[in-house]
This record gives C-alpha cells, sequence and structure tokens, in this order.
C-alpha cells in the first residue's frame, strides 16, 4: 500500500528526509523511510523477548497511515550509520572556559545530527565582573552567546535542518537587561530563540511593584536591587518589538520536576515545550488527531477507542527509540537512560475541532481540550506503566515524584509534550500541534524551499455548503482569511477562523487546558494582530502566569522577527 501523501509532503520527505546518494539523488521511497525507521525501532524489541516482526508491522502501519510520526532526526537518522534520533537536548554551561567550550563542542555534534540544543547562560559571570586567573574583566553572558551562535551557523546539520537553539537567563542576572534588549538589533543570535527564566519572587515584586534582587552567580551577593516593572516593561518592548524573548516560569516547570532528586530545570529544547536537566534529551512524538474521527449518526466524533490503541504503541515506539539510540556523548545516553523522558503530543487539533463544528475560540472547545487531554495523558500514562511492569521503571524512579504510594510505577519519567509540529504536520498533512489554522492559504519558507499551504478541508466543506466557485476560491488564496467574505456562511467565518483573529486570552486559554495534563510543557504561539498595543503584551504574560502556563510566546503579525511565524517549527 502507498502511503496518500500531498505534493507539499513528497517534497518535504524529498528534501530533508529520504536516503539520498552522492549525487543528491533520493534513493528511497516514502514507503521504504517508513519501514527503514520501523525496522530500526522495532529491533529493540528483542531485548525484551518480543517479537520484532510484529512490532515491525505495527509501527510502519502507524507511520504511512499517517497517524502517528515520530520527531524529525528519528526518521531522517534511523537505519543509519548515526542512529542519533532525539530532537532534543540541554547542555550544561558553567562559569569556566572549560565549560564554556566544552558545551560548544557538544552542541556542534548534536546540531549536526538534527538535534535542537537548549543552555541556561544563568551561571555565568555578568560583564565587567573580576576573572582572578588573569586579571581581567569578564565579557558576560551574551557575548558568549554570539560565539554559539556564530558556531551554529556554519553547522548545517548534514543539509537537513536549521541549527536551532534556546539561550536562558534567568531573571535574577546582573546581565539581564543586556540579555532581553538583544535581539532588537535584527541581526543578533540568528539561531536563537531567548527566554527569560521569570521566577515566583519576580512575579510576587512586579504584583506589589517593588524591587527584587539581582545576583552575582560567582559570588552569589546581591548585585543590585532594581524595581520589576522596569524589567518587565522591557521584556514587554522587546517581545512587541520583536518577538523575543519569551518567557519561561522557571519555578512552575520546577513544581512538576519529575525527579527533583537529581537537580533543578534550568532550560528547555528549542521550542520551549520540553524542560530537561543538564545533559538531559528527549525523544518525541505525535499523533495525528485528524486519524481520529468517525461517523456517528451522521456527524463526525472522536473514535477514543482506535487512539487508545495507538496510544500504547507510539509509547512503546518513543521507548524503543531511547534503547536503539547512538548517543552523540555517553553522560547524555546515560542521563536519557536513566530517566527514559519521552514525549508523545498531538497535531491536527484545530482539524478536529473544524470537523467536530466546534470553533477554536468557544467555552465547548476549551472543555473539549480538558477532557481530550487528560485522556490522553493518563492512556500514556498506562502504557508507561504496562511496560514497566514487563520492562522495568526508568533507573531513577527512587527518589522521584512517582516513588510514592498512591502513583504509577511507569517505566517513563515524562510521557507527554506538545510540541509545534512545524514540517511533521505538513508530511501528515495536518494542522500543527494544538494551534488554530494559520491561514486558509499562505507561503511557507522549509529550507529555502517556499510551499504554498492551502486548507483543502475548508474548500471541500464549501463545495459540500454549496457555496464554492473559482472566484470564492481566488479571493481566500489572495487574502488568506474569511473575514469579510460575505459568500461564506458565518456559522462557517466563525468555524474557520484563523491565528490573528483569535483574541490572545482565548489563545492563553487553550495552552492552559492543555498544560493541566502535559507532563512536559505546551508549545503554543500567541498570535496577535499588528495593532496589538504593549499593554496587550504585557497582559498576556500575566495571565499566562494566572493559567498556570510553563511559558509563554508572543508573536505580533508584522513585528521584527526574522524567519518563519513559528518558533523554529521544523525543530521537532
Amino acid at each position: 500500500m502507498r502511503v496518500e501523501l500531498s505534493e507539499n509532503a513528497k517534497l518535504v520527505l524529498k528534501n530533508r528526509y529520504l536516503l539520498k546518494d552522492e549525487k543528491g539523488e533520493a534513493t528511497e521511497t516514502p514507503e521504504e523511510m517508513f519501514y527503514r525507521v520501523a525496522r530500526s525501532v522495532a529491533a529493540a524489541e528483542k531485548n525484551y523477548s518480543e517479537d520484532e516482526g510484529y512490532w515491525t508491522e505495527r509501527f510502519f502501519n502507524l507511520m504511512k497511515e499517517l497517524k502517528f510520526l515520530p520527531n524529525s532526526p528519528a526518521m531522517m537518522n534511523a537505519g543509519k550509520y548515526l542512529g542519533q534520533l532525539a530532537a532534543c537536548f540541554v547542555l550544561p554551561v558553567e562559569d569556566s572556559m572549560d565549560s564554556i567550550f566544552s558545551s560548544l563542542k557538544n552542541a556542534a555534534m548534536i546540531l549536526q545530527s538534527g538535534g535542537g540544543t537548549g543552555f541556561s547562560f544563568s551561571h555565568l559571570r555578568p560583564k565587567a565582573d573580576v576573572v582572578r586567573s588573569t586579571g581581567g574583566i569578564a565579557s558576560g553572558p551574551v557575548s558568549f552567546m554570539r560565539v554559539f551562535d556564530t558556531a551554529t551557523e556554519v553547522i548545517k546539520q548534514g543539509g537537513a535542518r536549521r541549527g536551532a537553539n534556546m539561550g536562558i537567563l534567568n531573571i535574577h542576572h546582573p546581565d539581564i537587561l543586556d540579555f532581553i534588549r538583544i535581539k532588537r538589533r535584527a541581526d543578533e543570535l540568528q539561531n536563537f530563540n531567548i527566554s527569560v527564566a521569570v521566577t515566583d519572587a519576580f512575579m510576587d515584586a512586579l504584583r506589589r511593584d517593588g524591587d527584587y534582587e539581582l545576583l552575582n552567580p560567582r559570588t552569589k551577593a546581591v548585585y543590585r536591587r532594581i524595581r520589576a516593572k522596569d524589567v518587565f516593561d522591557e521584556i514587554v518592548e522587546s517581545a512587541w518589538e520583536t518577538g523575543d524573548p519569551g518567557v519561561v516560569f522557571i519555578d512552575e516547570i520546577n513544581r512538576a520536576n519529575p525527579t527533583p532528586h537529581l537537580g533543578r530545570l534550568e532550560s528547555t529544547n528549542p521550542c520551549g515545550e520540553q524542560p530537561l536537566l543538564a545533559n538531559e534529551a528527549c525523544v518525541l512524538g505525535s499523533i495525528n488527531l485528524d486519524k481520529y474521527l468517525t461517523n456517528k449518526s451522521g456527524r463526525a466524533a472522536i473514535n477514543y477507542e482506535a487512539l487508545s490503541e495507538d496510544i500504547a504503541a507510539a509509547v512503546r515506539f518513543l521507548d524503543d527509540t531511547i534503547d536503539i539510540n547512538k548517543y552523540p556523548l555517553q553522560v547524555i545516553k546515560e542521563m536519557h537512560t536513566g530517566n527514559r523522558k519521552i514525549g508523545l503530543g498531538i497535531m491536527g487539533w484545530a482539524d478536529m475541532l473544524t470537523a467536530l463544528g466546534i470553533p477554536y475560540d468557544s467555552p465547548k472547545a476549551f472543555n473539549l481540550a480538558d477532557n481530550f487531554m487528560e485522556f490522553f495523558r493518563d492512556r500514556a500514562r498506562k502504557s508507561s506503566a504496562d511496560l514497566a511492569s514487563k520492562r522495568g521503571v526508568f533507573p531513577n524512579f527512587k527518589g522521584s515524584i512517582y516513588d510514592a504510594a498512591g502513583r504509577p510505577a511507569v517505566r517513563n519519567a515524562t510521557t507527554t509534550t506538545i510540541a509545534p509540529t512545524g514540517t511533521l504536520s505538513i508530511i501528515a498533512d495536518c494542522s500543527s500541534g494544538i494551534e488554530p489554522l494559520f491561514a486558509l492559504s499562505y507561503k511557507r519558507l522549509i529550507m529555502d524551499t517556499e510551499l504554498i499551504e492551502v486548507n483543502r478541508r475548508f474548500f471541500e466543506a464549501a463545495k459540500e455548503g454549496g457555496f464554492y466557485s473559482d472566484r470564492l476560491k481566488e479571493k481566500i488564496i489572495h487574502q488568506g482569511t474569511l473575514r469579510g467574505v460575505r459568500e461564506v456562511p458565518a456559522k462557517i467565518r466563525r468555524l474557520y477562523k484563523t491565528a490573528h483573529e483569535i483574541n490572545y486570552a482565548d489563545h492563553i486559554e487553550m495552552q492552559a487546558r492543555f498544560q493541566r495534563y502535559t507532563d512536559n510543557a505546551v508549545s503554543k504561539t500567541i498570535n496577535m494582530p499588528r495593532s496589538a498595543k504593549k499593554e496587550d503584551v504585557a497582559r498576556a504574560y500575566l495571565l499566562a502566569y494566572e493559567k498556570g502556563c510553563k511559558g509563554i510566546t508572543i508573536f505580533r503579525y508584522g513585528s521584527q522577527k526574522r524567519g518563519t511565524l513559528v518558533r523554529f517549527p521544523d525543530a521537532d
């Protein structure tokens, strides 16, 4: 059976995923690629005396039917000499030249293998601080970030993926204002997303309109006190102008840390959905919800039974991936096999809502998100517990949050993550992650290839509803939205609202509902129209914190952020 692929999916697979010869010509078909991945991952089943052939076919069918896709490095590297299958890494950056440049070397190896790297630069001494070994003065974390950025620029990740990094600085660092302002210059840190690690203490000072402490990470002494609102206003200004920095609520992230006995979480992967300990990795995968719709009494409904079975298979796939992965560093292998973190998520959420006739920004959609993700998390966690009963719990289980009465004995320290699924959703021909429809027609740039995206589902609905015409199609392809298109019924215009037509508070509400039942974090862009005010950005940050989100990324249409409209959407 051949895989049913869109033209854009075929182009992306040919350019980035299929094996190639020395001339750059594809030497495998999409079906052969999926089989290569399935066979490689299912080889892990031999470790547990399971039927490798059965699981090869099970995994192959999941992928060829576009029900489930693993993160990009798995599809690129499975069955190849490199064999590095994880998407997400966090590397430590301690306050020494040895640590800084060791991490840079290790990052180069990870980036070349298709992974994305996150760093907290919060341990580096501030600029103008003393360097006793040389008698000189420190240049500060921002200057070292430029070194990492330059190195990333020359690493082309085998020609398949652009370099993707996350740089995080704690709100209490003395250089925080330099960090917040850095990307107001268009040529700065072009291979980085940056986020401020915001603490509860800062948010409390902001609420009181009080001061808070900047701390020298070298001496732990108070560097100076500064008004919280002044710093918050700088974050808002930069985000309104450029889309960076994002914010991660670092204390909220650590309240969900499954292994606090191993240390604090200080950074995430490039898109922010995967907090990780230093030298830790994670494998991701996403289930395409568009494939789990059934017809009940003439109306679309979710096929929870089929979904449940495939969640279990996907969890098993990701757990097997850890066993066969060829890690770039021994310390990362030890950390990942010690915690066995996986991140199973979804894509096609907006498509499912439209099929169900539920507007994205409606109470019904928010309530469905609650109920759906609770089911999804519980099924994924049960699948992990089922594996643990046969294969054993993750090695660092003792001392973890699961090492308590009434908690499940699980195989994986985390099981669920909501990733952006940029290129995966192109392959699966569905909407990205839990994002609303970006537009009904738009251009997308992937690895210097321009793709024209057209929402086929809307035009199918238009034909079924009897209001389709070639003139309507031309108008929507030109405009991208249904705003003011009166020949389309109001109910349909409401159903197919696009990202910039949805109020930021509703974007955040959707993110928060999914976060309640997601082990790791949720990648979600809070889109705002060009006319959005800085006060809107400020209110969005406060609302996200209040709602229990682990982080927030704002993009105001027309701001100066370089590149695509979702942060490194291909870093899944």
